[in-house]
């Protein structure tokens, strides 16, 4: 990609939209592109944090994982979207590890030079730290889910998100699999067969392979919304 495609290409991802083309120029001079194979680790859990990464192409899991070897996703990015930029910040290591779904396209912003850029940028600092508080807010509502939800409920919620990011659709298509929906919402595929199985039988959604159809989106979101009263008391 040349400078000026990438200098454009920058412009239009939300975490640079709005800054002069002087700031964006910047920003592309520091920029590194990377390249992941499917299943390619990108960093792991305490490594030394480097800089952060922007996904041009692909989608990448950032997750946690216990010594009995069960996954927790924090988040799964894509196109547009960036990680890792708590620890370029603060200069300590990675707290979570990263992997490419598939194969992924990234641009990487190394700690030192991110850190001088934001120094002669105030333009920039400020862009990045009201994105930071959107990825705080994703971490608190995952605390949320976590702490006072059962994985019906979880379920229920995901299957609302996805369906709002595709124009609120009634008909939508998993886009992980259950494996990594399990890992995604604090459980085990066994339990999210079952938590398929319960609001497909409470007639809220028809499953037909990846494919599902909500029928009550009503009901799902008050499901999702509840509080369940054993996790909270």
């Amino acid at each position: 990609m040349s400078q000026l495609a990438l200098g454009q290409w920058l412009a239009s991802i939300p975490l640079f939209q709005g800054l002069s083309s002087a700031d964006i120029d910047q920003i592309s001079q520091i920029s590194r592109p990377q390249r992941y194979c499917k299943g390619e680790i990108i960093f792991s859990e305490s490594s030394e944090a480097t800089g952060f990464f922007v996904v041009k192409t692909g989608r990448v899991k950032v997750f946690k994982q216990a010594a009995s070897g069960r996954e927790q996703i924090l988040h799964i990015f894509g196109e547009q979207d960036y990680f890792a930029e708590v620890p370029a910040l603060d200069g300590k290591k990675f707290p979570a590890s990263a992997e490419a779904l598939e194969a992924s396209a990234l641009l990487f912003f190394p700690r030192l030079e991110l850190l001088d850029l934001l120094h002669r940028c105030p333009t920039v600092t400020i862009k990045l730290l009201l994105n930071l508080s959107m990825h705080l807010r994703h971490l608190t509502g995952l605390v949320e889910q976590l702490s006072f939800k059962d994985v019906p409920q979880r379920l229920a919620a995901y299957l609302i998100n996805l369906s709002n990011a595709k124009n609120a659709s009634n008909e939508i298509t998993l886009d992980v699999t259950k494996s990594q929906l399990a890992a995604l919402l604090g459980t085990i595929p066994a339990t999210i067969s079952r938590a398929f199985y319960r609001l497909s039988q409470d007639g809220l959604i028809v499953i037909e392979g990846s494919q599902i159809e909500l029928l009550n989106r009503e009901r799902l979101q008050q499901l999702s919304q509840a509080l369940d009263l054993d996790k909270t008391g």
